[in-house]
């Protein structure tokens, strides 16, 4: 796997409904975009997730691409949403990635999450 591969981790709970709901559209998005790497991820189950950065709304999708996070927060249940902000951070080149992830407070804590992300994609190598 490319040290620069995107990966989409959708941070959920079994016992939610409407992430129960959101698996499906969740999985046919991932069909569209192979070249990404797709998890589903029971935040409860994850001991490893930085307790700074505390998920408060479900579904919370988290994209990183190699050691940028460049996006961590809930999303609208739809597949549509999710293609469009996938599809917009893909325009970024380095530069830019490295610029949207300095622009804010809230996107420099984000990169507490990047160890979480590299554990997902070393699962899939």
């Amino acid at each position: 796997m490319s040290t620069n591969a995107t990966i989409v981790v959708c941070l959920c709970a079994e016992w939610c409904g409407v992430c129960r709901d959101y698996r499906a559209p969740f999985d046919a998005v991932a069909e569209q975009h192979r070249d990404h790497v797709f998890h589903w991820a029971d935040i409860e189950d994850e001991a490893d997730w930085p307790d700074a950065l505390e998920i408060e709304s479900f579904p919370t999708v988290l994209v990183q691409r190699g050691d940028a996070v460049l996006f961590l927060g809930p999303v609208l249940p739809q597949p549509g949403h999710l293609t469009r902000l996938l599809e917009s951070l893909a325009t970024l080149d380095e530069a830019q990635v490295q610029a949207h992830v300095a622009a804010t407070e809230e996107r420099r804590l984000w990169q507490q999450a990047r160890e979480f992300g590299r554990r997902i994609a070393a699962t899939r190598d």
